[in-house]
């Protein structure tokens, strides 16, 4: 079965020239010109991916994002944002929001479908594993995380990073090693990428158990 992708932008053009070039390589492609209609087709369709331009009517990319991940069939689907904006201010919103990702505007049809057979690679990384520490359980096969038997609903790149700094307790993980592992070489993210997944997911779980070794990385230690 192919993998699905959905693409909502308002420009017919990306969107014919994006759906042709992923057709080729063999995705089944969804598409949609505005966020109300991305949001119906994803609930219809359960697409794997879901790439968002930012700046749509109705319903921008960040207001779509923010909607979806609000659903729990889609609080680890992977969402990217396609846009022109490369600001930090809206980098930070769109990863606030849940976003796992950005592919920035103006984009080759090759570097496109790169970025793409890339973010699938990295869906297929996780390690089938569960882990128990203390009222904390992470599931890798499930994406699932409880806490004192409540499920703690996470968004996927939140919960990668935690299953990663979890995996060993009391390692400190260096900065450009969790960037490398949980986003990719091929992907150019800021140090507040982590920053603010890191800040998301001590909101979620109500703890501190993610410690910031100052200039060095983070460690996990319940």
């Amino acid at each position: 079965m192919a993998n699905k992708i959905l693409i909502a932008d308002d420009e017919p053009d990306i969107l014919e020239i994006l759906q042709y070039n992923l057709r080729k390589e063999g995705y089944e492609v969804l598409t949609a010109n505005n966020g109300n209609d991305a949001i119906e087709i994803a609930k219809k369709n359960h697409p794997h991916l879901i790439i968002l331009d930012i700046m749509m009517p109705g319903k921008s990319g960040i207001e779509t994002c923010s909607i979806l991940r609000l659903m729990p069939e889609f609080s680890k689907t992977f969402i990217v944002f396609l846009t022109a904006l490369t600001d930090e201010v809206t980098e930070i919103k769109g990863l606030e929001t849940g976003a796992d990702d950005f592919i920035a505007k103006p984009v080759s049809p090759k570097v496109f479908i790169s970025k793409v057979n890339s973010f699938f690679r990295r869906m297929q990384t996780s390690i089938p594993e569960k882990l128990v520490i203390g009222d904390l359980e992470i599931d890798r096969e499930r994406f699932m995380v409880r806490y004192q038997n409540n499920e703690v609903i996470l968004a996927r790149k939140e919960f990668e990073l935690l299953a990663l700094l979890a995996s060993k307790t009391g390692k400190v993980f260096l900065r450009n090693e969790i960037l490398n592992r949980i986003w990719g070489s091929e992907v150019i993210v800021g140090d507040r990428t982590i920053d603010v997944h890191i800040r998301k997911i001590r909101q979620k779980l109500g703890l501190d158990c993610i410690f910031t070794v100052k200039g060095v990385g983070y460690k996990f230690d319940l």
